[in-house]
């Protein structure tokens, strides 16, 4: 996303923030040839002690997430991640059973690398010495099956794994953590993203960010600073990408985002939707992108109140954390790094939404959602303060804008180049982004003919 285009549609008060909160100087520079070292004390994954005070204020004040996820704790509610429920109630609360709990999940059928991490870390002095030599012998066969997966979810468990581990075994989590920030993050995603591929799915922000806090919290390393064009764009793209349509559940109400199934949304994934964004929040609580999503994240009917998305809340809630409004957020979205468009009507839950993302369109229109088949677009698609001209029918088209309003050409060949022809202009060339857009800027006030074709060269 170009800052000028975007600057172009922030209202000033937000662009200025925007502006002004930066990455320093040595932002892109390399990471550091040192040894990848652990040097915190447990509890060292996610709460750290400014976390932990903040939480142990939440159930002394009995806030409502607090109450809530309290009342499942002491209910006996099943809760679908017992080792992380329980392990985190115990750090909370004090309450040894729930610890205790939690070590047995871990000892017994509890075969999830991350939960048996977070178990190891949250509850070292409950562990006895036998307890605590199975349990890390069972987190470094975890480790070893998943060495081959490199999925966002399989690493970042390996991370959060070899935190917990260094102090008993310190070789083989530092040969991990070694792995992942110079093979796996250096030499492999980093490039990738500041090259605008779609390495990390909408899907993996909520992993993203346990391994961004994990290896930040315990190694000092923002694995950020190798492409802070990604992290900055990351926050407002992930709050635009949602449909606009809120989905009524019986626990609370839930944000929708790409994609979504035929028959219904996957609550699971929109719990950790709302969870990776609250993270985000909680990583960097100083930037404006920061402020903005916290600003849509503090509504009371969004939070999660189930047993599974209830933990999570709590963990990562910030309710003091002052927002900005998110109505401050642009309507039209255009990354020109990675290929992405969304366009909203309005922020109102009834809006037309449009997105085009990963080779693919999609229009939310009426609480229904439309996957676009570009052949079967007749003309250009209005939507408030765009036009996006789709496929085809983007080579040759006519347009009357009202007034000034980003015209988008989509579905063309992506990093090509293509002449335009625009009424009573000079012929120009420009050339796609990696998802095959061109924005235009069209004069307004009148009829306007557009002619596009690859450029010969």
């Amino acid at each position: 996303m170009t800052q000028s285009g975007l600057m172009r549609r922030i209202p000033a008060a937000l662009a200025g923030l925007l502006l002004a909160v930066g990455w320093p100087a040595s932002a892109a520079a390399q990471a550091s040839d040192e040894p990848v070292t652990v040097s915190t004390d447990h509890p060292r994954l996610f709460l750290r002690p400014a976390r932990l005070r903040l939480l142990k204020r939440e159930r002394e004040r009995a806030s409502a997430r607090w109450q809530q996820f309290d009342a499942l704790m002491a209910g006996n509610a099943p809760m679908p991640e017992p080792g992380f429920a329980q392990a985190l109630y115990y750090q909370i609360s004090g309450n040894a059973a729930a610890g205790r709990q939690a070590v047995a999940w871990a000892l017994g059928p509890g075969d999830d690398l991350r939960q048996l991490a977070l178990v190891f870390d949250w509850c070292q002095d409950l562990l006895s010495e036998a307890q605590r030599r199975a349990l890390a012998a069972r987190l470094q066969k975890g480790m070893a099956a998943a060495a081959a997966d490199d999925s966002m979810a399989a690493v970042r468990s390996r991370v959060l794994a070899a935190v917990a581990l260094f102090d008993d075994v310190p070789q083989a989590p530092q040969r991990e953590l070694e792995r992942v920030v110079r093979s796996w993050w250096d030499g492999k995603m980093a490039p990738a993203l500041q090259n605008g591929r779609g390495v990390v799915a909408r899907d993996d922000a909520y992993p993203l960010f346990e391994l961004l806090h994990a290896m930040r919290d315990s190694t000092t390393l923002d694995l950020r600073e190798r492409c802070p064009r990604f992290f900055k764009d990351f926050p407002i793209e992930h709050l635009v990408s949602h449909y606009p349509a809120v989905y009524e559940a019986p626990e609370n109400q839930y944000r929708i985002g790409p994609p979504l199934k035929p028959d219904q949304p996957d609550l699971r994934l929109a719990a950790l939707s709302r969870a990776a964004e609250l993270a985000m929040v909680a990583y960097d609580v100083n930037a404006a992108e920061s402020q903005v999503l916290q600003g849509w994240l503090m509504h009371d009917q969004f939070m999660l109140r189930g047993t599974f998305g209830a933990p999570y809340e709590f963990l990562w809630a910030n309710p003091y954390q002052p927002g900005l409004s998110y109505y401050l957020v642009p309507l039209v979205y255009h990354n020109s790094d990675s290929g992405k468009l969304f366009v909203r009507s309005s922020w109102e839950d009834d809006a037309r939404w449009f997105g085009y993302f990963d080779g693919g369109a999609q229009m939310f229109a009426d609480g229904r959602l439309t996957v676009v088949d570009p052949r079967r677009v007749a003309g250009p698609i209005p939507l408030g303060e765009a036009v996006v001209a789709l496929g085809p029918g983007a080579r040759k088209f006519r347009v009357t804008l009202d007034e000034e309003k980003a015209v988008f050409l989509v579905g063309l060949e992506p990093r090509r180049a293509y002449q335009v022809e625009i009424d009573d202009e000079e012929m120009f060339e420009g050339v796609t982004d990696p998802g095959g857009i061109i924005e235009l800027d069209l004069p307004h006030g009148k009829e306007v003919g557009v002619r596009v074709r690859e450029a010969l060269h």
